[in-house]
């Protein structure tokens, strides 16, 4: 597992001997989770620490009460606070922000996963394309070699952080989040406990006064939930709910907090993956994702404010909905009805990539998860698979008689560096993870297999041979290839990546 470096290390604070440790206003799991980690981190190096939040209202939901009593978590609640030599870091929120109490403070820190807002506080590191300010700082302390999991503690909390935050794993998207959740050592029995206390009476109330409070989209099966201040969580359940209607294929619930908008999506059609559906309600206002049916995202709300065009998130909502639907094109692999003679011949550049044979990491038949940037992944160890890995660290599986015909394999092992995240593979019948840079080795382009390609003018999703379950996404920009020797091979190209590969063929 490799992920881009950390640019705030912990041992960057060390130098202030007194640190108070703030969460947010009416803090959820992650933020205690968070502090409370961090709060143990300071304690073993011998600093003064103390974790705290205020605003106008004490924790009083019950899970939140059982994590903190049977977890020793030390939370304080605080009205008043004046720091002069001390350091506060803010968790799972930014200071000045309108979700924290602002208390007097010359030093200041920020380790948050939500949009920035706050831009001048120079010991910030905020990483919004996480799934939980847990995963954040899991990380910061595996970079600075505290072992969660030499205290159970310490990784319970963080566990149950992030799966508060992502809907019990459901909006979980970036690879870091998902190592996090399969890597750490927690109190199975603890977390059941707290999985079965979330909700009140009220809330169910809240979510039967949603279920009959809603509009619907009937050109695109599409329903819209509208529901009260509440635990996030609940969002996931009455979506869930709406989606067993025999008229609903997708479904989008929200509610509105201090700090913007909640939401979960919801979709049972393989034309629409809800992480990309989420993702599309929230570009440039927040954050969204999760798995193919379920996800969910957050909206900030200052950013709704400037940029909604005096839209209330009800209207917003229906507005954004129609523009995604007509927003792509579908084309299927086996049923296609492209015109190669609009498009270009291209053969790919002599370039080094990297690939792998399934079967050099584990015996014939075993299951495989690929995780990648892009996401997860699964195959089948086989003969006849093999596993290709791109200049950008994109992965790929290849039939090994197609592979033959497109590379020359070179005798050297496979270097790559600079990006992100370096694809990790895992047995998911043993739990044995390999990785790649010990099994990689380097094969190049022989620029003897062809493509037809052209620039997509719109939104396109193709279900391709190897996978016809799901869909490859590409932008207007990106390219369409159909594979010259396989007419139902058909396949999206990112743009980038498109002219860093290929070349016209005279």
């Amino acid at each position: 597992m490799i992920i881009r470096g950390i640019s705030l290390k912990l041992s960057d604070l060390l130098k202030y001997n007194c640190i108070y440790i703030q969460c947010h206003d009416n803090p959820d799991a992650d933020a205690i989770a968070s502090g409370y980690a961090l709060y143990e981190f300071f304690k073993v190096k011998g600093k003064s620490v103390k974790l705290i939040y205020g605003g106008r209202f004490k924790i009083t939901k019950p899970n939140l009460i059982r994590m903190i009593d049977d977890l020793n978590i030390p939370i304080e609640y605080v009205e008043e606070l004046t720091l002069k030599d001390e350091l506060l870091v803010t968790v799972d929120c930014q200071y000045g922000a309108g979700n924290v109490k602002k208390f007097d403070a010359k030093n200041i820190s920020i380790i948050d996963h939500h949009q920035q807002e706050i831009n001048n506080v120079e010991l910030s590191e905020i990483r919004s394309y996480l799934g939980s300010c847990s995963t954040l700082v899991w990380k910061m302390l595996l970079d600075e070699g505290f072992n969660v999991n030499d205290n159970k503690d310490v990784a319970t909390a963080l566990y149950y952080g992030l799966l508060t935050d992502t809907n019990s794993f459901i909006e979980i998207q970036h690879p870091l989040d998902k190592d996090m959740r399969d890597n750490i050592d927690y109190d199975a029995n603890l977390i059941r406990i707290l999985k079965n206390c979330n909700f009140t009476l009220e809330d169910m109330e809240i979510a039967g006064i949603a279920l009959i409070r809603h509009s619907y989209i009937d050109a695109y099966r599409c329903a819209i939930f509208k529901v009260h201040p509440c635990d996030p969580n609940i969002l996931g359940f009455i979506s869930d709910l709406a989606l067993q209607v025999d008229k609903i294929d997708t479904c989008i619930v929200y509610n509105e907090t201090n700090a913007g908008i909640k939401f979960s999506v919801r979709s049972c059609i393989r034309e629409v993956m809800a992480s990309e559906m989420a993702a599309f309600m929230a570009e440039g206002l927040g954050s969204g994702g999760g798995h193919i049916d379920k996800a969910g995202g957050f909206i900030s709300e200052s950013k709704f404010k400037e940029l909604s065009l005096g839209m209330n998130i009800d209207g917003y909502l229906h507005h954004r909905i129609k523009e995604y639907f007509e927003s792509f094109d579908i084309i299927y692999s086996n049923n296609h009805s492209l015109d190669i003679n609009t498009m270009q011949i291209y053969r790919k550049k002599n370039l080094i990539l990297g690939f792998v044979p399934s079967t050099e990491l584990c015996k014939e038949g075993s299951s495989l998860l690929i995780r990648t940037i892009e996401g997860d992944f699964d195959i089948v160890a086989s003969e006849d698979i093999y596993i290709m890995i791109g200049i950008k660290g994109e992965v790929y599986p290849i039939k090994k008689e197609k592979f033959l015909t497109s590379y020359k394999v070179l005798d050297k092992a496979f270097i790559l560096e600079g990006v992100e995240y370096y694809p990790s593979i895992k047995n998911t019948v043993t739990g044995e993870y390999y990785d790649f840079r010990n099994h990689a080795m380097t094969c190049m382009s022989t620029g003897e297999v062809l493509i037809y390609a052209k620039p997509l003018t719109k939104n396109t999703k193709v279900f391709t041979s190897w996978d016809p379950s799901k869909y490859m996404s590409g932008k207007a920009e990106d390219y369409i290839a159909v594979r010259k020797d396989d007419y139902n091979d058909v396949y999206i190209i990112e743009k980038s990546i498109f002219h860093m590969t290929y070349q016209k063929y005279e």
